[in-house]
């Protein structure tokens, strides 16, 4: 059994992963987060977990650590991992990586000095339709699968604003580094990991310009929204297109959008059949041949107790899996590029 500690008790640490690892056998001995009393109702909610402690160096300096879980907001990722891996130990990272490519470039290349596991959550990855699609595309039912189009668009939903999700120092940026993660990195893992050519992108920072006025439906992390006195510079709005040596993607991302409807799915065009992909969900497909549209309805298992179980595993096999940050790299690049090309209003090449 794998001892581990939990860097950060917010949400992520709250909803998706303490509820996994009570599913999987392993040791919890620390609970870590800078506000106590969120770690402590973690340990409250989740008996396995042995300590609470604010200073996550105690659970680097314990020789009885194997891995920790780093689920802290975006700034502290970079920290927090280089500390981790230099401390000997292996390290999950939640998503992104951390704010930008530069950096995420040198935590790949601390986890080879050390000869350590860096996984990354990108939990889509294990996600049983993205299996699905992955496989169908490898098999090449789709023929030439020559676009992806990409919707993760809302309706007045800005998280925390005001606080860190909305200040880029803090978290590298807004709905593309936030959902587009999730949604260009599935796509790069489902075409089986294209080399990149060349990209575009604009982004919009418009919804909540005065943030006093700004009306929403439904913000999530709202305890950490400073909406009197915060910072809102990151991005509400984003499109890009993308050229691989495989397919060209293009996509629309919005945390807000005046249009009352949510929009979150992925679209697979082939020349033998294609399927939109209900994110987090089912997936249909269409036959060209027979112009049949098929509607899967297979058990979604949790993913994060799926790329949780993957990350102790592969500590202690040393085997790379498809979470490694070796296999990561590329979404956190095409997601500096689009930035920049939204920065410099113009093409770039890869």
């Amino acid at each position: 059994m794998k001892t581990i500690a939990v860097i950060g008790c917010g949400r992520i640490a709250r909803d998706a992963h303490f509820p996994a690892l009570d599913e999987i056998d392993v040791r919890i001995k620390y609970a870590c987060d800078l506000i106590v009393e969120k770690a402590q109702a973690m340990k409250e909610a989740h008996p396995k977990i042995e300590n609470v402690i604010t200073d996550y160096k105690i659970a680097l300096n314990d020789p009885e650590v194997d891995a920790v879980f780093v689920l802290t907001p975006n700034y502290a990722h970079y920290t927090v991992t280089m500390d981790a891996l230099r401390a000997g130990k292996h390290v999950m990272c939640e998503k992104p990586i951390t704010v930008n490519y530069a950096l995420s470039c040198e935590m790949k290349k601390e986890a080879d000095k050390q000869g350590k596991i860096l996984n990354i959550g990108v939990c889509n990855r294990y996600q049983k339709s993205v299996e699905m699609l992955h496989d169908m595309v490898a098999e090449g039912k789709f023929g030439n699968l020559y676009h992806v189009y990409a919707s993760f668009r809302r309706f007045r939903s800005i998280p925390g604003l005001g606080g860190a999700f909305t200040t880029k120092e803090q978290s590298g940026g807004g709905v593309l580094i936030d959902w587009g993660v999730h949604f260009l990195d599935l796509i790069l893992y489902i075409l089986g990991a294209p080399k990149l050519l060349d990209v575009t992108c604009d982004a919009y920072c418009e919804m909540a310009k005065d943030m006093k006025d700004y009306k929403y439906t439904y913000m999530w992390a709202e305890d950490t929204a400073d909406i009197e006195n915060g910072t809102n510079d990151v991005d509400d709005f984003i499109t890009g297109y993308v050229r691989t040596d495989k397919a060209s993607i293009s996509f629309n991302g919005a945390w807000a959008q005046n249009i009352g409807v949510d929009e979150m799915y992925i679209d697979f065009l082939g020349d033998k059949m294609g399927a939109r992909l209900n994110y987090c969900g089912q997936f249909t497909y269409w036959d060209a041949k027979t112009l049949e549209s098929h509607t899967t309805d297979h058990d979604n298992p949790n993913f994060y107790k799926a790329e949780d179980e993957a990350f102790l595993e592969s500590i202690g096999t040393g085997v790379k899996n498809r979470n490694n940050i070796d296999n990561i790299l590329e979404s956190a690049k095409l997601l500096d590029l689009l930035y920049q090309s939204a920065a410099k209003r113009t093409e770039l090449k890869c």
